[in-house]
């Protein structure tokens, strides 16, 4: 499990010359904001539509192969089962289906469970596909300059921004790690997948504390790293590409219009 999680695209950058990497990052987060919002309140096989129509235009315009985003979605088919499956058993709507004490299967339990699947499945499409074609330098510019009206009350955008890079920077590197960990313990007799379930707890609990270790240590590093550096946040720092909004940019403001309207409507 833990191999496959390292391939999930969630965090990492694919750099290629197409027309959404070079897309202003601001326009891409505020796009990923609604689609966010209208991946929530989806529930027709229209709106369904609208947003795979959108996200795989996206994957095309972006040169990123689509069997490396599928590759990396597959690792999240486990938590879609369990989540469906979740679903399925409480949600009391419609017909029953099947029933055992408790727990039953009906069929708007069925729908309820494909529709939350769906919409989890295209949220991490959409939000991988911003890391793939967004360097996190960018990203990071473009959430700090998003977030600059709230200098005047106080918080700390540049820090917040930092923050949120190296968070979305270090999840293939503490997956790798974690993946590195566990073959380790398998090499010393630990049993990840059967067992009696107490000694599997054992197990995990040898593999999550050294990870833990190595992040707190990695995040000892970086501080002491932007230190030695001289970093203190981002007042009255200069970038070195300033992010410009061009017409290109624009289109994503009538294309949001669209997506927005057809899925009211539907």
């Amino acid at each position: 499990m833990i191999a496959r999680l390292r391939h999930l695209p969630l965090g990492a950058y694919l750099p290629r010359e197409s027309v959404v990497h070079a897309l202003d990052p601001r326009g891409k987060l505020l796009f990923l904001l609604l689609l966010a919002v209208l991946a929530l309140f989806a529930r027709s096989a229209v709106d369904f539509a609208a947003l795979f129509t959108v996200i795989l235009g996206a994957a095309l315009l972006s040169r990123v192969p689509l069997g490396y985003l599928l590759r990396g979605l597959r690792p999240l088919l486990w938590l879609l089962a369990f989540t469906a499956a979740l679903h399925a058993l409480t949600t009391r709507q419609g017909d029953v289906l099947w029933a055992w004490g408790p727990l039953a299967v009906t069929t708007g339990g069925l729908l309820t469970a494909g529709v939350v699947a769906l919409r989890v499945l295209f949220l991490v499409a959409a939000s991988s596909l911003l890391t793939l074609t967004t360097s996190p330098l960018a990203l990071t510019d473009g959430f700090a300059r998003l977030l600059s009206p709230l200098r005047r009350f106080g918080v700390p955008v540049a820090e917040l921004a930092l923050m949120m890079s190296v968070a979305l920077r270090f999840v293939p590197t503490l997956l790798e790690e974690a993946e590195r960990i566990a073959r380790a313990q398998a090499a010393r007799g630990a049993d990840f997948t059967t067992g009696p379930l107490a000694r599997r707890a054992q197990h995990l609990l040898a593999l999550l504390v050294p990870l833990f270790v190595g992040a707190f240590r990695r995040a000892e590093e970086l501080a002491l790293a932007m230190e030695a550096r001289g970093w203190r946040g981002g007042e009255g720092r200069t970038r070195l590409r300033p992010l410009v909004w061009t017409r290109r940019d624009a289109v994503l403001i009538p294309l949001a219009l669209v997506l927005s309207a057809v899925m009211w409507w539907a």
